[in-house]
């Protein structure tokens, strides 16, 4: 298992620029965040999982892999879109898979040049994709490629741990770009540790913008 890497150098960085995250940091500890270093695999696992749960994901893409053996363009094409379709995904994913499968060999989509491009390139190329958009392009760059600064505001969790952690009800975009700003070069350290606190990792903080339960009794 390979994972995310980032140390004292980071983590150093985060806590002279943010009291808050800093103090999270201290608490929560290391996050252990397993990456996909295949990026043509890491494609493919991240169409199929659109808009079904984790467990759909798991599923089909096991089985996507027991009947590729190895996920490559040549086992994916040779697969066509009917046995694809019969993995369980549907008709349209495996259009969106087939597409990129066929642009990688062909040349006329670069894996390889991703990598000597700057984040908002690689952002565009991604997402010109079909069944490519802007958040799963910050995903794949971050969980695959390993790129240090990515913070998304398509994330939904990430806006509700930056909400939990400063206390705020909203975080409209000039926030967001503001708390960026700290983080900045080490942002998606910053975002391992946001996802953590939106899934619980800190106990004590509730999300401002959730709902009050009814019949709670406001404090004294």
């Amino acid at each position: 298992m390979i994972e995310f890497p980032y140390g004292e150098q980071e983590l150093a960085h985060l806590r002279a620029k943010d009291r808050k995250l800093g103090a999270a940091i201290e608490r929560i500890g290391h996050v252990h965040r397993e990456m996909e270093p295949d990026l043509f695999a890491s494609v493919i696992h991240h169409i199929i999982g659109q808009q079904v749960s984790m467990a759909a994901q798991r599923t089909v893409w096991e089985r996507l892999r027991q009947a590729a053996g190895t996920v490559t363009a040549e086992t994916v094409l040779a697969l066509g879109r009917e046995q694809l379709q019969s993995l369980g995904m549907t008709y349209r994913k495996a259009e969106y898979i087939l597409d990129f499968a066929e642009k990688v060999p062909s040349g006329a989509f670069d894996l390889e040049k991703l990598y000597t491009m700057g984040d908002e390139e690689v952002k565009a190329s991604l997402s010109s994709l079909r069944g490519i958009g802007p958040w799963t392009a910050e995903m794949l760059m971050l969980f695959s490629m390993g790129r240090p600064d990515i913070v998304s505001y398509g994330d939904l969790a990430i806006l509700r741990g930056m909400r939990m952690l400063y206390g705020r009800k909203t975080i409209d975009r000039a926030a967001f770009d503001r708390y960026c700003r700290r983080y900045s070069p080490y942002g998606t350290t910053a975002s391992l540790y946001l996802w953590a606190i939106a899934c619980g990792a800190l106990p004590e903080l509730r999300d401002p913008a959730a709902p009050k339960q009814k019949g709670a009794k406001k404090a004294p």
